[in-house]
């Protein structure tokens, strides 16, 4: 079959920190040379990590001198955009050809954000998805996104678009992404349960596209000399479960689950009009007759400084 190879890079955040992660992440090199890949994706808050089992010394109405610090070690801990780990990224792309869609925590002065990055092939970072919505917890540690960070990307591999974690059980979002016309979904996470297997073969076939989901692999408290509170100390924080799904449901490669580790799959995105020949959900079963979506793209900054024109010096 014609086509251009995808792939998906199952690895955890080094609980030593950013740039022992990098390193790990640096280390596949040469497999994802090999591989001939055009696309790799990683998961969610990879660079940064996701702090599962933290509480960051927060209960209702006031928070722990202990929970400052811990939000301060993790922000230390998280990526400039402009920093050493998006160049080193933006190296990796040049000298594998690959594209690479990869979760981080992105600070913005004192605030973060969980922000999906576009990395192209002599380019660098073109482009960035924050977080729309943070789920339980996250939303302590993690600011939303606005809709100006909703981007679709022209690579190689074809259209790129990105859905973190539960962003994907959201169906306004969907639709406001299928009709930019999304080839290839990426999805960083870290949910490994089974169900967020159903729901990714689900978008692929509801999209009627390629869909690369990337999950974080974590090992047990135990292992990692950490807690978690009512967590079993033996049991994995995160099992992985990486996959790769075509247009029409159809799991292409994976899951896989305990491992570090690169899969791929050969895709075509010609394929894409077959699919959506009975179901274009953004198109012909649309019925816009009935229903409309309304999308602000417009960016959302906390202070808007702007100069007056008949008052500027």
């Amino acid at each position: 079959m014609s086509g251009t190879v995808v792939a998906a890079l199952q690895i955890g955040s080094d609980p030593r920190g950013k740039a022992a992660t990098l390193e790990a992440i640096l280390g596949f090199e040469a497999e994802i040379a090999a591989s001939g890949a055009s696309l790799v994706v990683m998961p969610e808050a990879l660079l940064g990590g996701y702090p599962k089992g933290e509480d960051f010394g927060t209960r209702l109405g006031y928070r722990l001198p202990e929970g400052r610090a811990a939000f301060a070690r993790y922000h230390a801990n998280a990526v400039d955009l402009d920093g050493p780990e998006v160049a080193a990224l933006a190296g990796l792309s040049d000298r594998t050809g690959a594209a690479i869609v990869l979760g981080v925590i992105e600070r913005a002065g004192s605030t973060l954000y969980c922000t999906a990055l576009f990395i192209e092939p002599g380019r660098g970072l073109v482009a960035k998805h924050r977080k729309l919505m943070p789920t339980g917890l996250e939303r302590l540690i993690w600011a939303k996104g606005d809709g100006s960070t909703m981007p679709v990307v022209e690579s190689r591999a074809g259209r790129l678009g990105a859905a973190i974690c539960w962003e994907n059980h959201m169906p306004l979002f969907r639709a406001a992404m299928y009709a930019k016309n999304v080839e290839i979904w990426c999805a960083p996470t870290v949910d490994d349960r089974d169900v967020w297997r159903s729901t990714m073969r689900h978008i692929a076939h509801e999209g009627r596209c390629f869909l690369v989901s990337a999950c974080q692999v974590m090992g047990s408290p135990g292992e990692l000399g950490t807690q978690a509170d009512r967590w079993e100390t033996d049991r994995p924080l995160i099992r992985g479960g990486s996959m790769i799904v075509g247009p029409l449901g159809d799991v292409l490669a994976g899951p896989i689950e305990m491992e570090t580790a690169l899969i791929t799959a050969t895709i075509d995105t010609a394929e894409l009009a077959g699919a959506r020949y009975d179901l274009d959900v953004v198109g012909h079963y649309a019925r816009p007759d009935i229903f409309e979506l309304r999308v602000n793209e417009t960016p959302r900054p906390g202070v808007a400084m702007r100069v007056d024109p008949d008052e500027a010096g």
